[in-house]
C-alpha cells in the first residue's frame, strides 16, 4: 500500500465529527414545535420547575472520558442556563481535548431567547451566538474574528435542546406519548425533524442507587439517545451511539478520575471489516460489493459513478478524457450555481482564498490543471492529522493542519474560488483491510462532467474503494449517522 495512502489513516476520523454532530444537534440543539403534531400541549408548567446543578459522567463502554455540568437557575422572566463538556478522546491512537460550553436564556416556557456555543479542540475554534426577536432568529457564527451573520424565519418557538428536555420533565407526560419536532442545527445552519417520545418508566442504577426514571428517546438522523429522567425532572442518565453515555454524578466524581490511558478507537469502532484485501486500491477500475444495513432513503448510493440495484453496488473509476482544456471563466464568474457559492464552513469569498487561487493558477489552466494545482499546494502545506471539531475551510487554511474533513472543506473553498462548481461527499473508503468513514469532493471539471476528488489522498479521481453515501453539502454528512454500527459491506468477484 502506498506510504501517503498509510499516512492519511490518521486523518480518518470523521466518524467522530458525526458523533458530535448529533451530540451537538440533540443535546445543545435548537427545536421548533410542530403543533400540529405535538400531543404534549404544554411541555412546560414553570412553576414546577426547580433550579438545577447537574455534573454527569461521560464513559466511553466501561471507561470515564470526561464529564459534563449543567445549570438552570431562575430569573425575573424566565430561566439562565449554562452548560459545560469535556471529552479526552482517541481518533485513530491520538488522545486528544475537546471542550464545548455553551448558555443563554430561556423564556418561562423554556423558549429561547438566545445562547451562545464554543466548541475548542486544540487550535480550533467553533462559536455560534443567536438571539431570538418576534418571528427571526439572528445568528452569528464562525471562528472568533471571522464571524457571519445569518437571519433565520421562524414560524413558531424554538427551544435549546436541554431546555426540551427539561420542560417534558415537568410536564405530564404519559407512556406512548410523542412529539415531531423542527430542529434548527446551527452546524448544518438548516432545519431537520426529530422524533421524542416516552417509553415508559424503567429502573436504572445510577450513583450506586437504584431509582425508578422516565425513560425517553430522541430519534433523529436514523439515531436514537435515550434519556432517563426521575420524578423531580433530573436527567440521571443519557446513551448513545459507539457505547457514549453520561451518568448523573457528584462534582467530586465528576472531576475527578480523566482517563490516563486511551480509551477504545471511535473510528476504529465505527469502521466496517473488509472479506477481501485490497493491495492497490488505486489501481482498481472497478469495485463490487453487497451492501447490508441501508434503510435510510436519505443514503445516496446511486449515481454518476455509482450503480447500486437490489443491495448491489458497482463503483466505476470515471475517465479524465473529454474533459475541456479551455473553458470561459467569465461566464462561470457570473453563474448562479449554488456550488460556486460561499457558506458558513466553505468561505470561497474571503479575500484569502482569492488571493491564493490566483497566486497558484492561472485563467490559461482547463478546470483539471486548476484542480490539481490546488490540491497539490494542499498536499504540500497541510499536516494530516486527526482535529475534533467542526470542519471550517479558513481555519483551516490559518492552522495548517487537519483530516478528511478539514481537508474537503478546504478544496471546496478554493475550487469554488477558483470558480469550478465543488460539492462535499462522504461515506467510507478502504484502508489496512477495513472501511472506514471518510469525506472527500465532487468537483465539475467541464461540460457538467462531476469528478470525484480526495485531497487527503491526492487523488482526480478518487479510487473506486470511496463508496459515497451522501452527496451536497457538508451538513448532508449527518445523513450517514443512522448507518454507524449498522452498515456492512461484502466485496464481490469482479472487483479488479
Amino acid at each position: 500500500m502506498p506510504a501517503h495512502r498509510k499516512k492519511s489513516l490518521w486523518a480518518v476520523a470523521v466518524v467522530f465529527a458525526l458523533i458530535f454532530g448529533t451530540l451537538f444537534s440533540i443535546r445543545i440543539g435548537l427545536f421548533q414545535r410542530n403543533a400540529e403534531q405535538d400531543p404534549i400541549a404544554a411541555l412546560a408548567v414553570a412553576e414546577n420547575f426547580a433550579d438545577k446543578n447537574t455534573w454527569m459522567n461521560i464513559f466511553q463502554g466501561d471507561q470515564k472520558i470526561g464529564f459534563s455540568h449543567a445549570s438552570y437557575t431562575r430569573t425575573t422572566d424566565g430561566f439562565r442556563f449554562n452548560e459545560t463538556v469535556f471529552m479526552r478522546i482517541n481518533t485513530m491512537g491520538m488522545i486528544q481535548d475537546i471542550s464545548l460550553t455553551s448558555n443563554g436564556l430561556l423564556h418561562e416556557d423554556f423558549s429561547l431567547a438566545s445562547f451562545s456555543f464554543k466548541v475548542s479542540s486544540g487550535r480550533f475554534d467553533f462559536v455560534a451566538e443567536g438571539t431570538v426577536s418576534d418571528t427571526k432568529l439572528a445568528l452569528e457564527t464562525g471562528t472568533p474574528g471571522s464571524m457571519q451573520s445569518l437571519t433565520v424565519p421562524l414560524q413558531e418557538k424554538i427551544y435549546f435542546t436541554s431546555g426540551i428536555v427539561q420542560a417534558a420533565s415537568t410536564a405530564d407526560l404519559n407512556p406512548g406519548d410523542s412529539t415531531t419536532l423542527r430542529v434548527f442545527d446551527p452546524v448544518a445552519m438548516g432545519q431537520e425533524s426529530i422524533v421524542l417520545s416516552v417509553l415508559g418508566d424503567e429502573e436504572i442504577q445510577v450513583m450506586g442507587r437504584t431509582l425508578t426514571a422516565t425513560k425517553i428517546s430522541l430519534q433523529f438522523k436514523g439515531s436514537t439517545q435515550l434519556a432517563w429522567i426521575d420524578a423531580n425532572g433530573d436527567i440521571l442518565k443519557e446513551k448513545g451511539m459507539l457505547g457514549i453515555r453520561l451518568e448523573k454524578a457528584t462534582r467530586e466524581e465528576a472531576m475527578y478520575g480523566l482517563p490516563i490511558r486511551p480509551s477504545q478507537d471511535l473510528t476504529e469502532m465505527a469502521s466496517i471489516p473488509a472479506n477481501i484485501d485490497i493491495r492497490h486500491p488505486e489501481a482498481l477500475s472497478i469495485l463490487k460489493a453487497k451492501i447490508t444495513g441501508i434503510t435510510d432513503e436519505a443514503v445516496d448510493l446511486h449515481g454518476r459513478r455509482q450503480v447500486y440495484v437490489d443491495g448491489m453496488l458497482t463503483v466505476r473509476r470515471e475517465s479524465l478524457k473529454k474533459l475541456p482544456a479551455h473553458i470561459n471563466w467569465k461566464v462561470r464568474r457570473w453563474s448562479k450555481n449554488p456550488y460556486l457559492e460561499a457558506s458558513p464552513f466553505i468561505q470561497s469569498n474571503h479575500p484569502a482564498f482569492i488571493k491564493l487561487v490566483t497566486d497558484i493558477t492561472s485563467e490559461e489552466d482547463s478546470p483539471l490543471e486548476k484542480a490539481r494545482k490546488m490540491m497539490a499546494w494542499i498536499e504540500k502545506n497541510i499536516k494530516k492529522q486527526p482535529v475534533l471539531s467542526l470542519p471550517d475551510a479558513l481555519s483551516t487554511l490559518e492552522n495548517r493542519i487537519g483530516d478528511c474533513n478539514e481537508h474537503a472543506v478546504l478544496f471546496a473553498a478554493m475550487a469554488r474560488a477558483a470558480y469550478i462548481p465543488t460539492k462535499v461527499e462522504a461515506g467510507v473508503v478502504y484502508l489496512n483491510g477495513r472501511f472506514f468513514y471518510h469525506a472527500w469532493n465532487l468537483v465539475d471539471l467541464g461540460r457538467s462532467q462531476w469528478i470525484t476528488a480526495d485531497a487527503l489522498f491526492n487523488q482526480i479521481p478518487a479510487d473506486v474503494t470511496h463508496i459515497r453515501l451522501t452527496s451536497g453539502a457538508q451538513e448532508d454528512q449527518l445523513n450517514i449517522m443512522g448507518l454507524i454500527g449498522k452498515l456492512g459491506i461484502t466485496l464481490l468477484e469482479g472487483t479488479e
